[in-house]
């Protein structure tokens, strides 16, 4: 054999690559589980209700609330209405006579009792922000849509003895919700999320059990939510109705202004 043929060979297309014409170079190990988290996740917002879920405005709750100290009981729970506007605006009132209530608009909070309105105590209002930015309908409606967002498959795993995919989403600012995913009806089972205090610098870990799913107006919808932080229950929501799309106005967000400091 010639060296010039040898040379011929190998910059042929046979010298180059054993691959068949139709053939495609195989996909890498991260595009493809980050294909198959996305996938799952597809899924999952189809089945909560896909558009009538992604364009929902507004949320009217009824309910129970229990609060809980290292797991136990704080009373004996308390009747509650929440009405949330899409995406930053809250207002929940308590007691039959609802006459605690709290309101929070971007990122103002605030506390109305017979005593008068006051600013929402700072650890509270911080508290709240913050579990508000890893809401779910936060990470599905405006994370996954940003820039830089990050999708990954960590494997199947048992959440409250379902078996679920376990999805993780990285934002661009290096913030992560882990996603349990029942493998069978396709609905969210549990959402946890990290944080460092900045105060103490620990690194804390935050909770959301979703469970007695029930369609209303097309979306399903979590009937019971339970948190837990660090480990512990800290509350549970138990719904009796839930109404979506009732055009809440902005005023029902809103405060007289002189509101008081914190109590």
């Amino acid at each position: 054999m010639s060296f010039l043929f040898i040379i011929l060979l190998v910059m042929s297309p046979i010298g180059q690559s054993s691959l068949p014409p139709s053939a495609s170079p195989p996909i890498p190990v991260d595009q493809e589980n980050a294909r198959k988290a996305k996938a799952v996740i597809d899924e999952m917002i189809r089945t909560l209700g896909g558009p009538a879920y992604l364009n929902s405005q507004d949320i009217s709750q009824e309910g129970r609330s229990y609060s809980l100290y290292h797991g136990q009981p704080r009373g004996g729970g308390v009747i509650f209405w929440h009405y949330y506007k899409y995406p930053d605006k809250d207002r929940t009132e308590f007691t039959k006579k609802r006459d605690v209530i709290y309101i929070n608009n971007g990122d103002k909070g605030y506390e109305i009792t017979f005593r008068g309105t006051h600013a929402q105590d700072s650890k509270e209002l911080a508290d709240f922000l913050r579990r508000r930015h890893y809401a779910l309908d936060v990470v599905l409606r405006k994370w996954l849509v940003e820039p830089g967002v990050a999708l990954f498959h960590e494997g199947e795993s048992v959440a409250e003895s379902k078996s679920v995919d376990q999805i993780t989403v990285m934002n661009s600012h290096n913030e992560a919700v882990t996603l349990y995913i029942d493998s069978n009806t396709h609905l969210p089972v549990k959402k946890t999320f990290t944080w460092r205090d900045p105060a103490d610098k620990q690194r804390n870990t935050e909770d959301e059990i979703y469970d007695n799913y029930r369609e209303a107006q097309g979306i399903m919808t979590p009937f019971t939510l339970t948190r837990f932080f660090n480990g512990e229950m800290t509350s549970q929501r138990f719904l009796t109705s839930v109404t979506y799309n009732q055009g809440l106005a902005d005023s029902k967000f809103q405060v007289a202004p002189g509101a008081g400091p914190p109590k």
